[in-house]
């Protein structure tokens, strides 16, 4: 595995930390008075989800994992787990549902996900950035209604609430945010 000065660190990374994969959450590069520079972060181990801090001194060296990346369909759910193949190799795979958690919701049938493997174990699934979803319910449309700061609750066809404009309708297609859950655009 190849080695990285601390400093290189960034968000997203996965390290061998005291022999367990952890990804890291947060990085901050420290500079305290007069005292050498330090690197902060925090970790979540992948095993288990536990998370941890630790600071490194920034040309400590810190074992990088090196992952391989395959786009993936999304096929089915399956009680679970979910089945999604390499359209590649037809390779199907079988994931647990926790995998992904709450971001289970955005996953529709067909779509490309990208999948982080180590050393041929599933690590991490990666959404598209955004997709399309349509308003189910949400408060009437308000007259002479804006785009101006303020938003109101809508539920989406996959159950998850998300603020939107005033002017949206049930019924309405919109983009929505995988990362941060947010409201993006209208869908003509």
């Amino acid at each position: 595995m190849p080695f990285i000065n601390a400093v290189q660190l960034r968000v997203g990374m996965i390290v061998n930390f005291e022999n367990e994969l952890c990804r890291v959450t947060f990085v901050e590069h420290q500079t305290p008075g007069n005292l050498p520079a330090r690197i902060a972060t925090k970790m979540k181990r992948l095993k288990d989800g536990l998370n941890r801090e630790n600071r490194f001194g920034s040309a400590e060296k810190v074992d990088k994992v090196s992952l391989e990346q395959h786009m993936m369909e999304f096929l089915y759910e399956d009680g679970d787990h979910f089945v999604l193949m390499n359209g590649e190799t037809y390779e199907q795979i079988e994931l647990p549902k926790e995998f992904l958690g709450d971001d289970a919701a955005f996953l529709q049938p067909n779509m490309m996900v990208e999948v982080e493997f180590h050393d041929g174990n599933p690590l991490n699934i990666t959404l598209p950035p955004s997709v399309v979803l349509t308003v189910l319910e949400t408060e009437p449309v308000m007259k002479n209604a804006n785009a101006t700061g303020s938003y109101k609750p809508a539920k989406l066809e996959n159950g998850v609430t998300v603020g939107i404009p005033p002017y949206i309708e049930a019924g309405e297609k919109i983009r929505v945010n995988t990362v941060d859950r947010t409201f993006m655009e209208r869908v003509k």
